[in-house]
């Protein structure tokens, strides 16, 4: 089954549309877009579907096949990493996929990661796992941080954050206007203007303290998936004619995800990033009248001032016993999971 394929099996049992409300990283577009251009090394994907017709029913699990094992189709640029589909299968599907991939050839080890702790899917899968004969534990990925704001207008927010974050918003807004020449827009639609933002967004990350993106055509080419999709919120801030700030935000299923920004050093008198996340707050709360906005990855501390809510991304990992790879892994983390206990004063469970 091909990535794209997804959508089109799907409504053969009748589903519709439902990647209009799947998350944004579950969703088919997505996982392309992520194959295509989100890797040095394009991956060997492997697409085990799981179709139960009686609960009307169909997910796929994304994985790559790699020289260690089957991975999780996900990487630095995912936030979230999930099955792909609609419903949830029956015990007998997460069974039938976990013999499968007990006779995988890659299948000594699965490393899936990030993962929603509450996710139906993940406990099903684990519960296979352990009944098929795998080792199966879990791990910590990072922390998340998010606002839940249905019916929460951006006035109302603004009065409840921090008094520093407010007053470097209206510190940065005086100034630029003091200085003259400002001018902040933010694109959602494809055409000459964006093409503009983006040369916009490119020059503001080569002159922050970014690093070189690792697959430069990436961002280029979500930026413009993204403006297809209709999810897609770019803001740039300029003064004198020159970008100084820009971020992307994307909006999907009623959840904005504050997904790459950057700022030029050098105009930290401007505040330029909190002006524009406070424009790009604005809009999507009383605009696009989102119920949450996500951080994504990361507990950098400037977050907690943006947020109100924390929770954590993990991995999930599984070891198959009767095949030397598997052993040998299971021993190096079960291994250091004992020794770090032991050097923290925990007793082992």
């Amino acid at each position: 089954m091909r990535l794209a394929g997804l959508q089109a099996h799907l409504q053969q049992y009748g589903v519709g549309d439902w990647s209009r409300s799947a998350d944004l990283f579950l969703t088919p577009a997505w996982c392309t877009q992520l194959a295509a251009h989100g890797f040095v090394e394009r991956p060997r994907p492997w697409l085990p579907m799981l179709v139960d017709e009686a609960a009307r029913a169909a997910l796929m699990l994304p994985l790559a096949e790699t020289g260690d094992g089957l991975r999780s189709l996900s990487n630095y640029y995912c936030s979230l990493y999930g099955a792909v589909g609609h419903g949830m299968p029956g015990p007998d599907c997460w069974v039938a996929l976990a013999r499968q991939l007990w006779r995988h050839p890659h299948g000594a080890i699965l490393d899936l990661q990030p993962l929603a702790d509450d996710a139906g899917w993940r406990l099903a899968l684990e519960r296979a796992l352990r009944q098929a004969g795998y080792w199966v534990d879990g791990y910590f990925c990072f922390g998340n941080w998010y606002l839940p704001v249905a019916g929460v207008g951006f006035d109302a927010y603004l009065a409840a954050r921090p008094s520093a974050l407010r007053h470097s918003i209206e510190r940065g807004r005086r100034r630029l206007q003091r200085h003259g020449g400002d001018r902040l827009t933010i694109h959602t639609a494809a055409g000459a203007p964006l093409d503009a933002a983006m040369a916009a967004f490119d020059d503001v990350y080569g002159r922050s303290w970014k690093e070189p993106e690792p697959s430069p055509r990436f961002m280029p080419e979500l930026m413009l998936l993204a403006a297809r999709e209709g999810w897609l919120r770019l803001g740039v801030l300029e003064l004198d004619g020159r970008p100084i700030a820009a971020q992307v935000w994307l909006v999907q299923a009623g959840k904005a995800n504050i997904y790459k920004l950057a700022y030029v050093q050098g105009f930290e008198r401007f505040s330029p990033g909190s002006v524009l996340t406070a424009a790009l707050m604005a809009h999507v709360m009383d605009v696009d009248r989102v119920r949450e906005v996500d951080y994504l990855t990361g507990d950098d501390a400037y977050k907690r001032d943006w947020m109100t809510h924390r929770r954590e991304r993990t991995g999930l990992i599984a070891f198959h016993p009767l095949r030397l790879r598997g052993l040998l892994a299971a021993a190096r983390h079960y291994g250091g999971k004992l020794r770090r206990r032991h050097r923290e004063g925990v007793a082992p469970p």
